[in-house]
């Protein structure tokens, strides 16, 4: 079948009961999940995965893809009505979506960041639907030595990029690689790192790795400083609906994002956050009232909620043709495949098309979910802000020991869970980016294996991973994002040296 009619089969297989209701309290939980500042979509991905282990696995797949999208929208909703986003993706959001609140256009703004995610959603699905077969014929043809490169330097990119220094991405990626590496080997069988613990030769779940970095931590954090948790504003329905003027600003930022978005999904990294800001410097480039963007503008907000949801969409691409999650939700969505029995990469679309299809259907479906629980029920979505912490901190913590423990109902499990919780908090103190010790924990073992088969392959030769020009072609682009932005900012300092010395010696003279 072609992609046109994959995505009909995909949609006929998404409008069962079964489906849609997954689609649904993905949708549901993943708003009310980003609705609260701190728990972005990883932590609630996470705290949902051991569910989703029940469940047949579309439904699972759909689930996770729900919450995902549905933490975004939640995201945007806290950075408008209280300055304070719900994750990163949503930080630029604040920026224009608070002013506008503060001039009493809350609920437009609202509307507009929620139409925004939508047409972007649309937008990036087709993109999604044309894209995806092309990139599995190209992925068939590759090796070993490709997929070392597009793993191993993917992973090397996102740990750059992640983090504000170089220190901050890499440190976390090892600790996630090296997590990778404890268990049973399983060429040899030789326990690694197990120090003697029975427990330890599965290895670490991701599941209470994940659960520890993002939730418990944030419990932790929301311990500390109380203030985390602001009043918030209440918003009518009457007062949702954007005024003439407003829609006409929208439209061209929300085209523009949708774009940037859906082309930064398919890179390594925070690709809704770069995205985002990405999104926001274009308007500030090309839009009619640029001059107004930090004021209220409505461009500030239709841009970059179109494209940190463009994006989001679009990171589906290198997760369902390579196999490859640049993300840590998403990492999250390719364990549970593999716990699932389904291998992802290039061969899904001919193996499992019901499930290739109805998972990209469903985003769109989870799209038209989300814009009729987001607008008319934004009064809903206040309120959960307004649950007291006493109650809302309790709830998360049993939520995130009984997910941690129904993994392998192993307790070692659950001390885990424990001390990640305290890793995390540390970590996010610190200013580490979280994100490339969950994807290194789950590319580790993929990296391992790469590297082994090549080396099987090659009989030891090491030039055999640099023997093809796709592998070639990858190192280089890793080698330029890791190590371009330094020797360009050596080579401007000579220049400008250089001018200095001219100009001194001509004032000299």
């Amino acid at each position: 079948m072609n992609s046109w009619e994959g995505l009909l089969y995909g949609l006929e297989l998404v409008f069962t009961p079964e489906l849609l209701l997954a689609a649904f309290i993905g949708a549901a939980a993943g708003t009310a999940i980003g609705v609260l500042p701190g728990l972005g979509p990883v932590a609630g991905a996470a705290l949902i995965l051991p569910l989703t282990f029940t469940l047949p696995p579309a439904a699972g797949l759909i689930m996770i893809a729900g919450v995902y999208a549905g933490s975004m929208y939640g995201g945007s909703t806290t950075s408008v009505l209280m300055n304070m986003p719900g994750e990163a993706a949503s930080v630029v959001t604040a920026i224009d979506g608070y002013e506008m609140t503060r001039k009493g256009r809350a609920g437009p703004a609202l509307s507009i960041m929620a139409v925004g995610s939508f047409i972007a959603g649309t937008i990036a699905i087709i993109l999604v639907t044309l894209m995806s077969p092309l990139l599995s014929n190209v992925a068939l043809l590759f090796g070993p030595a490709e997929y070392l490169a597009l793993t191993g330097g993917g992973l090397l990119v996102l740990a750059r990029v992640s983090g504000g220094s170089p220190a901050s991405g890499f440190f976390p990626m090892v600790l996630g690689v090296l997590l990778g590496t404890v268990g049973v080997e399983q060429v040899t069988g030789f326990f690694r790192y197990t120090f003697g613990i029975q427990d330890l030769a599965l290895g670490f779940s991701l599941v209470p790795v994940a659960i520890g970095l993002y939730g418990i931590a944030e419990i932790f954090l929301l311990i500390e400083d109380p203030e985390r948790a602001a009043k918030v504003k209440s918003v009518k329905l009457r007062e949702l609906l954007p005024s003439r003027e407003e829609w006409r600003r929208a439209w061209a930022p929300w085209g523009r994002g949708s774009v940037i978005g859906f082309f930064f999904g398919l890179l390594p990294g925070p690709s809704a956050t770069l995205s985002s800001f990405a999104s926001y410097r274009t308007e500030k480039a090309v839009s009619k009232n640029r001059d107004k963007l930090g004021t209220g503008a409505v461009e500030g907000v239709a841009g970059p909620e179109a494209a940190n949801n463009g994006a989001a969409v679009g990171s589906l691409v290198p997760l369902l043709s390579l196999g490859l999650p640049f993300s840590a939700t998403f990492a999250l969505m390719l364990a549970a495949m593999v716990v699932q029995g389904i291998q992802p990469g290039p061969l899904l679309i001919e193996q499992r098309p019901d499930i290739f299809w109805s998972l990209i259907a469903s985003m769109y479906v989870a799209n038209v979910m989300l814009l009729i629980l987001n607008l008319p029920m934004v009064g809903l979505w206040v309120s959960v802000l307004r649950i007291p912490k006493s109650i809302l901190m309790p709830g998360i913590i049993v939520i995130a020991v009984l997910g941690a423990f129904s993994t392998r109902f192993n307790m070692l499990d659950v001390y885990v869970l424990v001390l990640l919780g305290a890793v995390g908090y540390f970590l996010r103190k610190l200013d580490f980016a979280l994100a490339s010790m969950i994807v290194g924990l789950v590319l580790g073992p993929f990296i391992e294996k790469h590297f082994r088969e090549g080396m099987f392959l090659s009989r030891g030769d090491l030039s055999y991973f640099v023997d093809s020009g796709i592998a070639i072609g990858m190192w280089v682009v890793a080698l330029v994002v890791l190590f371009g932005g330094g020797i360009w900012n050596l080579v401007r300092r000579r220049i400008v040296g250089e001018e200095a010395d001219k100009v001194k010696l001509e004032v000299e003279d």
